[in-house]
């Protein structure tokens, strides 16, 4: 182990090409990328379908049939193909649209999921209370169950931001960027076997960064005050002081 941190703490391996600090980057890019590509086409269909209250059994299901496709399997189907391919993507490196795709797939369900439970949980009278106030759907949407499902669609995104990252160093087994190359060099040679060891570490660090900030985001993000002598429940009085003087305005 101090050769493990004696690598981590010296600044010749941060620099230069192939250092710590480029695979970090180019990682990060990745996951990044692929979560927002996944918000952007998951969210709108589990957020409407969970408004409408219709095709939930078909959009969780088919969602995971995405946790039982193994990631690293896709990935080398993709990469095999002549589209995406293998080939050099920008900064996302050889395999790039390849990876992309393969950790877009990875990061739906749980995006799915959350949003779409999220929408069914908002309580039925306080939907009702907003068509008795006069909302139209939409405005039920934006200004109710939107605010009110948005802790567990934040959970959804913070567990695949998560398991995005973690899952992102296979990349390096198709001759993708990342620390995935790290560790694999590392493991493949036992002179570098400190190396392998230090990059897990690097992984799971920035793991537990980016887990503590995304549930500080979602705690913020909470538009009900908590009351700490329930355990988790919600006190949903506050809402109709909420859905009210938007009611009013509308009117």
């Amino acid at each position: 182990m101090s050769d493990v941190f004696s690598y981590l703490f010296d600044s010749a391996s941060w620099s230069g090409p192939g250092g710590l600090s480029e695979q970090l980057v180019q990682q990060l890019l990745l996951s990044v990328t692929a979560l927002v590509a996944a918000l952007a086409v998951g969210l709108p269909i589990a957020l409407w379908l969970g408004h409408l209250g219709r095709f939930g059994f078909l959009a969780i299901n088919v969602s995971n049939i995405g946790r039982a496709v193994p990631t690293f399997a896709l990935l080398a189907l993709l990469a095999r193909f002549s589209w995406p391919g293998s080939g050099e993507f920008g900064p996302y490196g050889r395999a790039g649209l390849a990876t992309l795709v393969a950790l877009l797939f990875f990061a739906l369900p749980p995006i799915i999921t959350q949003a779409y439970v999220g929408m069914r949980e908002v309580p039925a009278d306080i939907r009702e209370a907003a068509r008795g106030m006069g909302m139209s759907g939409p405005q039920q949407f934006w200004r109710v169950e939107l605010p009110l499902a948005l802790p567990l669609v934040l959970s959804g995104a913070r567990l695949a931001l998560v398991q995005v990252w973690a899952t992102a160093t296979i990349a390096a087994l198709v001759g993708g960027p990342g620390l995935g190359n790290v560790i694999r060099l590392g493991f493949a040679n036992v002179d570098r076997r400190s190396e392998g060891i230090a990059g897990a570490l690097l992984v799971a660090a920035v793991a537990l960064v980016l887990e503590l900030l995304a549930a500080s985001a979602q705690r913020a993000a909470d538009p009900v005050p908590r009351d700490p002598g329930r355990r988790g429940g919600r006190d949903l009085s506050p809402i109709a002081s909420t859905v009210a003087p938007a009611a009013a305005t509308d009117s």
